[in-house]
């Protein structure tokens, strides 16, 4: 008999591979920060009930979504001095979230997210025609 938490997990799974395949190279960045801030919410509720193995997992997260995710897909040859500084704010981010970890401390985790969250804020307005000049066609994110 199958687990109806097993199933409902399982469902969800399957909806965000299809997202993810289907899903413009805007919107796959878009997806990265949510991910980010979904696991700072996650080690703040874990920090809150003392769940130090779950606060790791999820603060480990984060910091391979902020570098090997968010940071990873910048070009920052390309991006200039732009690419430099978003580089830069990524390392800061991932610093914090391991002073968080660290210290099993919510403020770092705070400042993390709101950093995050501003960052996101600016890609999800980026018009249109700005996006079709952030990728080539055969770009991959």
């Amino acid at each position: 008999m199958l687990n109806r938490r097993s199933g409902v997990s399982a469902y969800q799974q399957v909806d965000l591979e299809t997202a993810v395949q289907t899903a413009e190279p805007h919107q796959l960045i878009l997806m990265l920060f949510d991910g980010a801030l979904l696991a700072i919410a996650q080690a703040e509720v874990a920090i809150e009930q003392r769940n130090i193995p779950q606060r790791s997992a999820a603060i480990n997260k984060a910091i391979a979504i902020v570098i090997e995710g968010l940071k990873g897909s910048l070009d920052v040859k390309a991006g200039g001095e732009l690419g430099e500084r978003l580089a830069a704010l990524y390392d800061y981010i991932a610093e914090r979230l391991m002073h968080a970890n660290a210290l099993n401390s919510a403020a770092p985790l705070a400042e993390a997210a709101t950093l995050l969250r501003t960052i996101r804020d600016a890609w999800a307005e980026m018009p249109e025609e700005a996006r079709r000049k952030t990728y080539s066609p055969t770009d991959s994110p």
